[in-house]
């Protein structure tokens, strides 16, 4: 005679159809997932002819399984022992140290930063240094990043009104224009740069500086000491 093997779609069948016992004959299987499935829907399996609730016989595969998956009795189980407190006093001990840790250094004061942030709104241009004879160009200069922050190389804004005049550069300079029309005078013509243009001017050129109107630009020069 075929054995029937019972399955855990058996025992979610049994479920759907509202039944909560499942009598298991002689030389029927049941299968490990059957008898996790029961547990878990609450279907009680019980051997043929024992009282209900008995257990399933010593040569069935679920017996088996619960044999090794039950708790032991009260008679012969061994008393759980409780947590290691001292593992659990040094874990919450862990805890807390790395809790006041983090908190310390969310309030440590921040250190120095190695970014230089020079917010444009605001600033001031200075008259130009130098007399290059042109006082109605109203030339005005900021440098905004210079030697004396530890930088090889300097920044800074110029603005001036219409005219030109010369100069040498004794260092590199690149310019960004950002208002009005920039003029690089040179022996070989004129360079006009609009807004958003950016130029470069090497070391030992003689230009003229100047614009058709007004001109502002950002430039950067190396070395930074560019006024000697």
């Amino acid at each position: 005679m075929k054995k029937r093997l019972i399955t855990a779609a058996d025992i979610r069948c049994m479920k759907d159809a509202g039944k909560l016992q499942l009598v298991v004959a002689r030389g029927e299987l049941v299968t490990p997932l059957a008898l996790d499935t029961a547990r878990e829907l609450g279907i009680t399996l019980s051997y043929e002819g024992d009282s209900v609730g008995a257990e399933l016989p010593v040569w069935s595969g679920a017996a088996q399984r619960v044999r090794r998956t039950m708790p032991q009795t009260p008679s012969v189980a061994a008393p759980a022992s409780p947590p290691p407190a001292p593992q659990a006093d040094a874990l919450e001990t862990r805890v807390r140290e790395v809790v006041a840790a983090l908190l310390a250094k969310s309030y440590a004061p921040a250190s120095s930063s190695p970014v230089r942030h020079i917010t444009g709104r605001g600033l001031h241009l200075e008259p130009f240094p130098f007399d290059v004879g042109h006082p109605e160009m109203d030339i005005r200069v900021l440098d905004v990043v210079t030697g004396t922050h530890g930088s090889p190389i300097a920044g800074g804004i110029m603005s001036f009104r219409k005219g030109s005049f010369p100069w040498t550069l004794n260092y590199d300079e690149i310019e960004y224009v950002i208002e009005g029309e920039l003029h690089i005078g040179t022996s070989q013509g004129t360079v006009i740069g609009l807004p958003g243009d950016v130029l470069y001017v090497p070391k030992g050129t003689s230009i003229t500086f100047g614009t058709s109107e007004w001109a502002k630009f950002f430039y950067v020069t190396y070395p930074a000491e560019w006024g000697g």
